[in-house]
């Protein structure tokens, strides 16, 4: 098992192509492959895993929120980090820093990286997975938040996110029923040969009604999770919501913490 590489964390002093490197030395240290030590049957089962004597993983979601300064821009970070046992939410904290870059995409995580390691500091407990709100392996280079930040802290993660930052789906991906998911393979945008397979369009929720779609999630490995896996954890933490459920507690955080600021 590899250690935590601190020295990777993001640094918003560097230049786009210093980023843009560090993040291919980060593809290149990355487990796209399942190297973890908890059952995943017990993400599903609790009840039954409780009944084994397995021990049950703790799973953290994390989600971001954006504080505004008296001119209404965007100038902190505010990071929520939920962490959860057999469904149960177990401990919540967050962590508010600077924005020191503007959002460019494909550097989400050297604008947002910082206050999600402080946020993640702040935990009383060891995360067996965690769940980001946002790319993994679907990256220009591999390395989505997701993927930055479990080699950083050498855990477990997945990246959930809402649109397609690259890649190809293999078939449409219009109207898909719940449970499905399609694959999203590299193309001239992803730096890996083409057709590589780089996670999956999951559709965790659907309408019923022919005339309305919910649009699939975009899921892909982080670290140490292969893609059908972290496809499957995915459809297994989704409840009736659309996000699984650790990403949506830790959405739901954020925008109290907000709150907070805000009085």
């Amino acid at each position: 098992m590899s250690q935590p590489r601190p020295d990777l964390a993001p640094d918003p002093s560097l230049s786009r192509a210093e980023m843009e490197t560090l993040q291919r030395e980060i593809a290149d240290i990355a487990v796209f492959e399942d190297d973890f030590a908890f059952d995943p049957n017990a993400l599903s089962s609790p009840l039954a895993a409780a009944a084994s004597g397995d021990e049950q993983p703790t799973v953290v979601g994390v989600d971001q929120s954006f504080l505004t300064n008296a001119d209404g821009e965007q100038d902190r970070a505010l990071s929520a980090v939920v962490a959860t046992r057999g469904g149960e939410v177990i401990e919540r904290v967050h962590a508010v820093t600077g924005l020191d870059i503007p959002y460019i995409p494909g550097l989400l995580s050297f604008r947002e990286g910082g206050p999600i390691l402080a946020a993640l500091e702040e935990l009383s407990v060891d995360p067996d997975l965690i769940l980001f709100d946002g790319s993994g392996r679907i990256h220009f280079r591999q390395a989505g938040i997701a993927t930055h930040m479990g080699v950083v802290r050498d855990v477990p993660s997945i990246g959930v996110a809402k649109s397609l930052l690259c890649g190809r789906p293999r078939k449409d991906t219009d109207g898909l029923p719940a449970g499905s998911r399609v694959a999203i393979e590299a193309n001239g945008r992803v730096d890996a040969p083409d057709g590589t397979l780089i996670g999956y369009a999951v559709q965790t929720r659907q309408y019923d009604s022919p005339n309305r779609h919910i649009n699939p999630l975009y899921v892909s490995s982080g670290h140490r999770v292969g893609p059908e896996t972290a496809a499957n954890v995915v459809l297994e933490l989704a409840t009736s919501y659309k996000l699984p459920e650790p990403v949506r507690l830790a959405d739901k955080y954020a925008d109290e913490a907000k709150r907070e600021f805000n009085q």
